[in-house]
């Protein structure tokens, strides 16, 4: 059955250790001999309930320690990457958050390796061509991020990107234009979090002094007109994830989201799962609600998922691209 989050789709804002379910972090804790505090997987989903992005990064980061061998992280990608494939993802670009791992004592390697076995049979075990994107921690020095760049550099055949994410206020993106500098001179792509929690001038900065080519939320752009005019002459994407927004309690109902609006504003805007593990659902799930609680059409959803492809980073492959698209197109709904 053509079920509506079937769609053929790609997803641009995805973080690997926010897919961690609790059944999988009970498994490797088991084999790292890892201690959680809790007694069972039910109680441990009883926790998953955040007053704002600070409160879930808390149990994002404990949860982690769980993460220690290569073969943990292949195996997270790799779970992440069967589920996706069945809620109709044919492309995904992954981020990872090396410093979380490294800072823990787990070898930056260790990580890379580990994520780019899953993503290198990704394509033929899932039918899902992936590309990974690297984020430093926003909360941590530009320093930081500027070491975590130069030891990434024997893996970058294995990365596509770099982003910048965790909390967001009080943390601008400014702070980092040297390590991007540095990123685009290596040549990888750039992307940033802006708009969340933060303000519209977060999305600015992320353009003028990072020069990102998309913004991973970028919700808050509603609130400024001459940014958003900006952001529709430009085709900046914008990749919402609507889900988290409201777990998050960045908006209090998913019927309030502005996503709708945005679309009708006319800007570049993709429909994500961010951290499906800890927000309710992946993205075929995400799909579903915002067509229940929007009142989507078809039509609409069909410009999402085209969206998502338009946005991905397949300059190097427009052939493929054309494939996704056309398949987008061809989808028919029941």
């Amino acid at each position: 059955m053509n079920l509506p989050e079937h769609l053929p789709k790609a997803e641009l804002h995805l973080h690997i250790e926010g897919t961690l379910e609790p059944e999988l972090a009970f498994a490797l804790a088991a084999r790292n001999g890892v201690d959680l505090p809790y007694a069972d997987t039910e109680e441990l989903r009883r926790a998953y309930r955040f007053d704002d992005l600070r409160s879930f990064l808390d149990l994002y980061y404990a949860l982690m320690t769980v993460l220690r061998t290569a073969d943990d992280f292949a195996e997270l990608a790799d779970a992440y990457l069967a589920r996706a494939a069945a809620q109709g993802v044919r492309h995904a670009e992954i981020f990872f958050d090396p410093q979380a791992h490294t800072d823990r004592g787990i070898p930056l390697g260790t990580v890379v390796e580990g994520l780019a076995r899953a993503l290198e049979r990704s394509e033929e075990r899932h039918g899902v061509t992936t590309q990974l994107i690297m984020c430093f921690l926003r909360d941590r020095s530009a320093e930081a991020a500027r070491e975590t760049l130069d030891a990434a550099k024997p893996y970058l055949r294995h990365i596509a990107g770099v982003g910048l994410d965790s909390a967001e206020v009080g943390h601008p993106p400014a702070g980092f234009r040297e390590v991007y500098e540095a990123a685009a001179a290596l040549g990888l792509r750039k992307v940033a979090h802006a708009g969340e929690e933060g303000p519209p001038s977060y999305v600015r900065e992320a353009l003028d002094v990072l020069g990102v080519e998309r913004i991973d939320h970028g919700l808050r752009a509603m609130e400024d007109p001459e940014l958003v005019r900006r952001l529709v002459r430009d085709r900046v994407p914008l990749t919402l994830c609507p889900l988290s927004n409201v777990r998050l309690r960045a908006v209090d109902l998913l019927e309030d989201h502005p996503l709708k609006a945005m679309m009708d504003a006319g800007l570049l805007v993709t429909v994500n799962s961010d951290d499906p593990a800890y927000f309710g659902g992946y993205v075929g799930d995400t799909f579903h609600a915002v067509r229940e609680a929007l009142a989507l059409t078809e039509d609409d959803l069909r410009r999402l998922a085209r969206n998502s492809f338009e946005a991905a980073f397949l300059d190097h492959d427009e052939e493929l691209r054309a494939r996704y698209l056309a398949e987008v197109d061809a989808y028919t709904f029941d």
